[in-house]
């Protein structure tokens, strides 16, 4: 039965009620009206009304719900579905909303994937830029100063070697700069080596005290995942240096039979609601990349979590 018809079904049980109620209950009504009949009329039409409300909530609640679903609906946090049991038009009406989410989530999984598959190769590209030209022409300079130095007198020498040490400064911040963009020595030594590196430049830049908790015994991961964990670790650690006010953060990599869990807790002053900005979206759309989960909660005072779940191991080919 369509929606028009349950609804003037309800209204016409609704009004048969009262008809019925008029013809054959020994109620009558005067002129001019006193006041027991209009009492009793007024009293059968809020019985009518709240008859009516209650049966129309009843058949139309399916679509406040779908409603509710429409307005909260997030692309990034997949499986928002509504149940899809009845028949009539209100059944349909969902099972055609939940198709629409499932083309919308695999069309925003591929999408995503194509945009930080670009921007991983836009990254990769940068930082070869920064390393080959930048990083070659600063060494070049660093080798004219020192001779230049070594021929000079005295005070001319001591500000070059004063330029030098800038120079030596800058070009460790550009090969450090290469380095975030391309992790290196994620393909040359794996993730494991990666995230020890990560965590010990991190330490060393922004001064926060750093705890490792790592598994031995890790599956082999393919290329694409161990990326994407890589990456997460290092937003998350940005955002607990940039926002959380903390003084220790604890990395954690764990594996079971049917998972490998990346976990980042800081201690700062948590919030009691993590807020989703561009970095934890971001981290939402890799995790979309490899089918992982991730959950990010801060409690008030109790300092932020973010945990990446990895729900079947994917191994390297």
């Amino acid at each position: 039965m369509s929606l028009f018809w349950r609804v003037f079904a309800l209204n016409a049980v609704v009004l048969g009620s009262a008809t019925a109620l008029l013809l054959w209950a020994p109620v009558t009504v005067s002129v001019p009206v006193v006041l027991t009949e209009a009492v009793i009329l007024v009293a059968g039409l809020v019985v009518m009304l709240v008859a009516n409300a209650a049966m129309l909530r009843i058949g139309l609640a399916p679509l406040d719900r779908l409603t509710r679903l429409m307005a909260t609906v997030d692309l990034l946090r997949p499986g928002q579905r509504l149940p899809e049991g009845g028949r009539g038009e209100t059944a349909e009406l969902i099972r055609t909303f939940n198709a629409m989410l499932d083309r919308l989530e695999q069309e925003r999984a591929s999408s995503s994937a194509r945009v930080l598959l670009a921007q991983e190769a836009e990254r990769r590209r940068i930082a070869q830029e920064l390393h080959d030209e930048v990083g070659q022409s600063m060494t070049a300079i660093l080798l004219a100063l020192e001779r230049a130095a070594a021929d000079a007198d005295e005070p001319l020498r001591g500000d070059l070697r004063q330029v030098q040490e800038i120079t030596r400064g800058s070009l460790d911040e550009v090969r450090r700069l290469a380095r975030r963009l391309r992790p290196g020595v994620l393909e040359d030594l794996g993730l494991i080596s990666a995230l020890t590196s990560l965590t010990e430049e991190f330490s060393t830049h922004v001064g926060l005290r750093v705890v490792r908790r790592f598994d031995t015994g890790l599956p082999v991961l393919d290329q694409q995942t161990e990326l994407v964990l890589y990456r997460v670790a290092q937003e998350a650690l940005t955002n607990a240096a940039r926002h959380a006010e903390a003084s220790q953060v604890e990395v954690s990599l764990r594996h079971t039979d049917e998972a490998v869990v990346l976990a980042v807790v800081d201690d700062g002053r948590g919030n009691g609601v993590a807020r989703e900005g561009a970095g934890i979206r971001g981290m939402r759309e890799r995790a979309l990349l490899i089918g992982a989960t991730l959950d990010v909660t801060s409690p008030p005072q109790a300092g932020t979590q973010v945990r990446l779940t990895v729900p079947s191991v994917r191994k390297q080919p």
